[in-house]
């Protein structure tokens, strides 16, 4: 069964009703949903941001209010107890969006299991060890980390990681992955990621097109991944073929530079963001870049440059930790947009599968 009943199915009640036959009028083609938007809406549609404290401080709230933010990425700063992330939460949730904009805020975290956990609880165990154990345990594990995270009110998780952990990688030596054959990662990582979505909690593969060979953080260093582009498509892309076949809701976008496939990072590259992910592998979700402020981003510019280039290359979400910085790629964005420097309906397009996203996301507060 595909992890949640296929993303297409979000297009609402007209494909249901010609299904079923049961006469309720159409509603109106999906691509109206973002059309409709405003172009600083549109623009925010783009965006998920940080936050300092256990608070929503009145700029946040702003930009929330007005519908120039899809989403906020919380750290283990943010969670100094379970109940003060909970509040946090749940006031994210209360302010009021605009109409068109109701759906969920995608409240988002790194909850991989092992050395990245931003809270408490599930997974216990480290990916390595998930994939060790095998498929019921992973599977298990998933399972039990949807239910920590929905109880605090976060339906997206960063997790899983898809990378095939290579001997001597870092994804390797800080358990990260679930195994060093793609078969593996697969058997396993899989599983996980559907028990995620069977409990509410939208998954993320990562990180495409696949950061197993790297031998250091992108939050840290540049990294060149020189793997042929046989061996990306058979090996490291592997993983996300079957993520994707299974119904994975996202897929984020490596900053690594992966000379064989393109000279950009992979989330500044319309031959890998949109050429190998969409194209190749038929991906229709939402993709998200890895964090946009790291040392690997830094040497193409600042935000506002990252975001453009992401937005090019045809990511949809851009992820930055900071909210200045996310304001920033914000206003750089809707210049272009503006002035006809960004396609509007590849724009609209993106939108669509983000609101699509959001929609699909039950049981958050859709004030």
């Amino acid at each position: 069964m595909a992890l949640g009943i296929l993303a297409g199915l979000a297009a609402g009640a007209f494909a249901l009703g010609a299904a079923l036959g049961d006469g309720r009028a159409p509603k109106p083609p999906k691509a109206e949903l973002a059309v409709s938007l405003a172009p600083p809406q549109l623009v925010g549609e783009r965006i998920v941001a940080g936050l300092r404290g256990t608070a929503v401080s009145p700029r946040l709230r702003k930009a929330i209010l007005s519908g120039e933010i899809a989403g906020v990425v919380l750290f283990a700063a943010n969670f100094p107890s379970r109940a003060a992330g909970r509040k946090l939460i749940a006031g994210l949730q209360a302010v009021r969006r605009p109409a068109g904009l109701r759906q969920p805020l995608l409240i988002m975290v790194d909850q991989e299991g092992g050395e990245v956990k931003r809270i408490g609880g599930a997974p216990i165990a480290s990916a390595e060890q998930m994939g060790t154990r095998g498929a019921a345990f992973s599977r298990e594990q998933g399972r039990l980390t949807a239910r920590n995270l929905r109880d605090l009110g976060i339906n997206v998780d960063l997790a899983p990681v898809l990378d095939v952990a290579r001997p001597g990688g870092v994804i390797a030596e800080t358990e990260r992955g679930f195994g060093a054959s793609a078969q593996r990662v697969v058997a396993t990582a899989v599983p996980f990621a559907r028990a995620l979505q069977a409990g509410g909690v939208a998954a993320t593969g990562k990180h495409f097109p696949g950061f197993g060979a790297a031998t250091e953080n992108t939050d840290f260093a540049v990294q060149r991944i020189h793997l042929s582009k046989a061996a990306l498509r058979a090996v490291d892309e592997a993983p996300y073929r079957a993520y994707i076949g299974a119904g994975g809701k996202l897929v984020m976008l490596s900053t690594a530079i992966y000379p064989a496939l393109s000279p950009l990072p992979a989330a500044f590259s319309p031959q890998i963001a949109t050429g190998e992910l969409r194209d190749r592998l038929g991906f229709e979700g939402v993709s998200i870049t890895d964090a946009l402020e790291t040392v690997a981003v830094k040497s193409y510019g600042g935000p506002a440059e990252a975001g453009l280039a992401a937005v090019r290359a045809g990511a949809d979400l851009l992820l930055y930790p900071d909210l200045s910085a996310a304001q920033s790629a914000g206003r750089a964005l809707l210049a272009k947009l503006r002035g006809g420097k960004l396609n509007r309906e590849k724009f609209e397009d993106s939108v669509q599968r983000v609101l699509e996203l959001r929609g699909s996301l039950a049981g958050s507060s859709t004030r």
